[in-house]
Formats: C-alpha cells, structure tokens, sequence
C-alpha cells in the first residue's frame, strides 16, 4: 500500500527544520518549534501540516520580513543537492515538502513586503516551488509580480522559469483560484509565448498544463493561440500544443480537433463490448472496441471513452477518459482493449445502478453499451 500523502511532511523533517533554523540563529528555540508542531500532526493531512507549521513560523521567526527572509534563505539547502522533490536533508540544508510551509509563510507575512518576498520565492522554488505561495502576492500585486515573472523568463533555472507558468495557472489543483485570470487570461499570453520553446520539458509542460486550464474557461480563445502557434512548430512545440489541447479533444471542440487533425469523422463502423456486465465497487471492468474502416485512405482517429456515472439523485454525470490515438490504415479494422477500474478513489463517490459507457472517436460518439455496477460485498 502505497505511503499517505500526508506523511511527505513528518516528525523528522519538522525536527530537522528547526535545527537548520537554530543552526543559524541561536535564538531561534528548536525545541519550542517542534513541541508545537509534532504532537498534532499525525491526526493533520498534507495541507494541514503545511499550514500548521506556516502558522508555528509566524511565531518563532523574527518579525522583521527582512531578517526573517535572511535567516530562511541562509539555512535552505545548495541549489545542485538532490532532486527538488525530495525530502528535507538536516546535512545540507531545507529543501523538499518541508519548503511548503515556508512559501506559505512568505505569503503571508510577505504580503506587505512584496519585492522582498518575491526574492525568498524565487530562492525557495529551486528547492521544491513556490506556485502556491506566488499566489497571493500576485493577487495584492499584480504589476509587480507580473513585471518580476517577465524578468524569471530568462533564468537560468528550470524551476523558476517554470514557477512563471505553473504560479499563474487560474485553476491550479491545492492551489488559490485565480480569479481575475479565469475571467481574463489576457495578462498570461505573453509569460507563455516566452516559454513555449523552453528547453526544459518540465517548463513545457507547466506551459501545457497552464493552456489546458485556460481552455476549461476560455475554448476558442486557446485554439486560436493554438492555431497561431502551431505553423512550422518543432516537434517539442507540437507535443506541448496536443498536451494542452487534450481537455478540448475530449470534449469534442471542432477547431482543436481539426487543428491537431482529427476534424474528420470516422469513415467506418465501431462496436464496444463491455465484461462482466455486473461489476462490483472494487473490481474492473474490461472494454473491448473494435473499428473497422470503409475509407480508401487512412484515418488518424483519437479514440476517448466515456463513463456517465450515476449520482445520488438517479441522475447521472458524464466523464471522459482518455483512450487511444491511432493512424487506421484503408479499408482495415483494429481491436483495442481497456482495463476501467471501479477501485474506491478519494476523488469520486460510486453508486451502484445503472451505467453508459460511449466511444467517442475524433470527438463524435460512435458506440454505446451499458452495464449495472453493484455494491462492493
């Protein structure tokens, strides 16, 4: 059983912070630091612990922005030590989840400190990130957030420049809602332009991801940037352009699927068989679909399903997985195969009844079967 989320930030780490802390400033009381945080973790998850310790931080730092900046910034960790996703390391330094809290406390007591804070988050980031924590600084300073991430464009790291994409994504999952970008993401086109070309494919593909996010609210906006993009791109481009289109492709968007050429519809016939046709919560159920063409050339098919799971109210709500993509050679047919497991996830509730599953090819639905999913015994 894979480790919980929560435990990515532990007793050791908040022992070993508080050390690195006191390491560099004596009066900084190790001890008080981790009697207020470590008996109340365990019944905390992940955010909580985050938030926990931001708030313990808000305590026992100094408060004066500036020298409490200084004192983080002195006990993090050498840039080139590790991977920026690991665990804290009481050897070299801060660095990994046990930053989260950090960046909030950045945030926080930032806020009327801006630039300087804006230095801490950009130290902070190249030891884990700092996409949470950019957030409401961007919101109480937008100027000056948005003039500073034009400048990180060019760093020379990896993580800062993608913490200019991935810090103003307006629906980043754990993180603060954008608002003012969801209504109008005319202020990020620029930022994004500047690293559609990233060398890094960790910044390409918060770019990517950032794209995909502004389609939820804003379709045509992004396939015509898409369509303004993608002329004479590398292959590094187009990868980054069909990432970003994937949510459009699922939802059947004319011009995405013509711009990533699936805008033509199947020329054939689909069958979809679905095993067992009783499946309990906990187990899978198996797909098999078959295409067969009756076109004298190929076809380029993107192939997605969909289950509409039922609701509490006998209602159901549809969701779209992905598939498969596919060049179907004239006249031939192909059978695909899929696993979907009905495990129990945190993210979704099932109910038993009655359920759809559609095949959807090149964002048209050409196949339907249905199967009853029942209580776990």
């Amino acid at each position: 059983m894979p480790e919980p989320f929560k435990h990515f930030i532990n007793v050791a780490l908040v022992q070993a912070a508080g050390e690195q802390l006191q390491r560099h400033e004596r009066s900084f009381d190790a001890q008080v630091f981790g009697a207020r945080i470590c008996p109340h973790l365990d019944a905390l998850e992940l955010k909580a612990r985050a938030m926990l310790i931001a708030a313990v931080l808000e305590q026992q730092l100094p408060q004066d922005f500036e020298s409490a900046a200084a004192l983080i910034e002195r006990a993090l960790a050498p840039v080139d030590i590790g991977d920026a996703s690991a665990f804290a390391s009481s050897e070299h330094g801060l660095r990994g989840w046990i930053l989260w809290p950090f960046g909030e406390y950045a945030a926080r007591r930032g806020i009327a400190h801006p630039e300087r804070a804006l230095a801490l988050l950009h130290a902070i980031t190249q030891r884990f990130t700092a996409e949470f924590a950019v957030r409401p600084i961007l919101v109480a300073h937008p100027r000056l957030v948005y003039d500073t991430l034009a400048q990180w464009a060019d760093d020379p790291s990896e993580h800062v420049r993608r913490l200019v994409s991935e810090g103003t994504r307006p629906r980043l999952p754990w993180g603060l809602q954008l608002k003012t970008l969801i209504a109008d993401p005319s202020p990020s086109w620029p930022l994004l332009a500047a690293l559609i070309d990233d060398t890094s494919a960790y910044v390409r593909r918060s770019v990517a991801n950032h794209l995909n996010d502004i389609g939820k609210d804003h379709p045509e906006l992004v396939a015509e940037w898409i369509a303004r993009h993608l002329p004479q791109a590398s292959v590094e481009r187009r990868a980054l352009l069909r990432h970003a289109s994937r949510t459009l492709i699922k939802q059947g968007h004319t011009r995405t699927l013509q711009l990533q050429g699936f805008g033509t519809a199947l020329s054939g016939t689909a069958h979809l068989s679905l095993t067992p046709t009783r499946v309990r919560i906990g187990e899978s159920l198996s797909m098999t679909v078959t295409i067969e063409s009756v076109h004298t050339s190929s076809q380029h098919l993107v192939i997605d399903y969909i289950v509409h799971h039922q609701r509490s109210n006998g209602t159901t709500s549809p969701k779209v997985f992905k598939g498969w993509v596919i060049d179907l050679a004239a006249k031939s047919s192909v059978t695909l195969r899929k696993r979907h497991s009905w495990r129990v996830i945190t993210t979704r509730r099932y109910y038993p009844g009655l359920h759809r599953v559609d095949v959807q090819v090149n964002g048209a639905v050409v196949a339907s079967e249905v199967f009853t999913l029942e209580s776990a015994p």
